[in-house]
């Protein structure tokens, strides 16, 4: 038994298996066993590239949670939180235990699923991949090594990629499985290699564990400024979360799930998850740079067989390819991962109707109506069957990820913004002049976005003059300081001012028809916050 080996062991599990086990590897010997086993190539610069099959993304249609006496009334239960009866659940831990006892090697790791010592979960995560069990330990907070002699799991995770469900004794939909066992503590992953699930998997488990407690958990990512001013930065994949929080002039809490609980804002893991393809070093040089570094694991990432040279701009394995880094490999992090409660909320949205304005000043009302709608819009190209832009509502921007009914966090965030006197501000990262199918219409540059975030978070965008959204209601700008007025008054960028008009209609009543699900759930001052399109003149 080394310092790393816990004594308590699978056996106190009741999980039996001659394998050999490697306890808490660190990155390093992990590389090793990755490579000589052929799961992944180093590239030319040291990184991991692996690729992860067909599964490029998350599963969410082949996701459960075990209903039962304990999850009955505490669930959501809908699209995003799918039931799995018992039973069903019974015979998939009996045979992940089966398939467990008969492997040669197996990877361990125990970790903190949160920085906050007295809001964190001790999770043990049992991998047949070194790649997986490097990318798990890359990505949640990594206990001292004196911690892990006595680390006791609260919930354990087993992720067997060669694992195949079959629906008829397990209950699933397809071959490919993720279930969550709230009453057992156990999460069982199979027949998928993409990564993330297991990320995520502690992400739902905290986003059910924390709001009874007080605490609110959100899909978002946090920084703080030399004064120490906290922001939060909430959006969907692909609106800018992980590239505006790394700002070299602020320090990095983290840059996708976090914890506010009464004293601070803290981040559930100790490393990144950024979207590789096109990246930047113009644009994103912090995030860019870790694409250079030896411990950061690519996932689908395109790389030249001889040169080992990589293509972040190839997009031939997957869209979604995916970079994952311990977080103090961007410049200017958090020592503690958690830094004071916030002074700014971002709703970040990535428009593609080009409606949106690039900032906004939100109420807290206002604030609450629109992290219950969660809202961006998918764009033409980015998935089969879209051809024109597609709104997406995921409320609390992340949906998938919120085991409980949206308006208990919606009330939490509601109450802690009031407590606080927190500014809400909402950010559109996505198209302007046109929707973004049309010809010649380009997305917001990060040097804009950049420009008004810092206004917003410097306090200098609080004593400007603002104009009423006629659309949504909301506070604009009439003018901030270095940045070309006309961009701020999105009807005036579009040439057929006819056009945006209609569009804008349309998609208030997309907002109105997606948000009558939350109109019983939530207080008369919210639900005037909704949009209202202008009467024709």
């Amino acid at each position: 038994m080394t310092k790393r080996t816990p004594r308590h062991g699978l056996d106190a599990q009741g999980i039996e298996t001659g394998a050999k086990l490697f306890w808490n590897l660190e990155t390093a010997p992990l590389v090793e066993h990755a490579v000589h086993r052929g799961e992944g190539k180093l590239a030319k610069d040291g990184p991991l590239v692996v690729a992860t099959g067909k599964h490029t993304g998350r599963s969410a249609n082949d996701k459960f949670i075990v209903r039962d006496a304990g999850t009955e009334d505490t669930v959501w239960w809908g699209k995003s939180n799918r039931p799995m009866r018992p039973e069903h659940f019974a015979a998939l831990k009996a045979d992940f235990l089966a398939t467990l006892a008969q492997r040669e090697t197996l990877f361990v790791q125990d970790l903190y699923g949160g920085s906050q010592p007295e809001h964190r979960v001790n999770v043990r995560v049992i991998n047949e991949l070194a790649w997986h069990n490097l990318f798990i330990r890359t990505m949640l907070v990594r206990p001292d090594e004196s911690e892990l002699d006595w680390f006791a799991p609260e919930y354990t995770i087993i992720d067997l990629p060669s694992f195949r469900a079959d629906p008829e004794r397990h209950g699933t939909r397809s071959e490919t499985v993720i279930a969550v066992n709230l009453t057992d503590k156990l999460i069982l992953i199979g027949g998928t290699a993409y990564a993330g699930e297991m990320k995520k998997s502690v992400f739902g488990l905290l986003n059910y564990l924390l709001p009874p407690k007080g605490v609110m958990p959100m899909h978002c990512s946090a920084n703080i400024g030399p004064a120490g001013d906290t922001a939060v930065f909430f959006g969907l994949s692909g609106t800018g979360k992980t590239t505006l929080s790394a700002d070299a002039s602020r320090t990095l809490i983290g840059d996708d799930e976090h914890g506010w609980s009464d004293s601070a804002v803290f981040n559930f893991e100790g490393g990144c998850y950024a979207k590789m393809i096109r990246l930047s070093p113009e644009a994103e040089p912090e995030i860019f740079a870790t694409t250079k570094r030896f411990g950061t694991v690519l996932e689908n990432v395109v790389m030249d067989p001889e040169s080992r040279q990589l293509d972040l701009d190839d997009a031939g394995l997957a869209e979604n390819s995916r970079g994952a880094y311990p977080i103090d490999f961007i410049p200017n992090t958090s020592a503690h991962n958690l830094g004071p409660v916030p002074k700014n909320i971002i709703f970040l949205t990535a428009d593609a109707f080009g409606v949106m304005p690039p900032i906004a000043k939100l109420t807290p009302e206002q604030a609450m109506y629109h992290f219950l709608s969660g809202y961006t819009a998918k764009v033409a190209g980015t998935e089969i069957g879209v051809t024109e832009p597609e709104a997406t509502f995921s409320t609390c921007f992340g949906a998938a990820f919120m085991p409980r009914h949206p308006s208990e966090y919606g009330n939490l965030l509601k109450e802690r913004i009031a407590r606080g006197g927190v500014n809400c501000w909402l950010v559109n990262t996505g198209w302007a002049g046109g929707m973004a199918t049309q010809a010649g219409i380009k997305r917001m540059p990060i040097k804009l976005t950049r420009a008004l975030l810092g206004a917003a978070l410097d306090g200098s965008l609080n004593h400007a003059e603002f104009r009423i959204d006629p659309n949504f209601g909301f506070k604009v700008p009439v003018s901030v300081a270095g940045v070309d007025s006309s961009v701020l008054d999105p009807r005036e960028s579009w040439a057929n001012k006819t056009q945006y008009d209609t569009i804008a209609a349309k998609l208030v009543d997309l907002f109105n028809e997606n948000f009558a699900q939350f109109a019983d759930h939530v207080d008369e001052s919210v639900r005037q916050s909704a949009p209202r399109a202008p009467l024709p003149a």
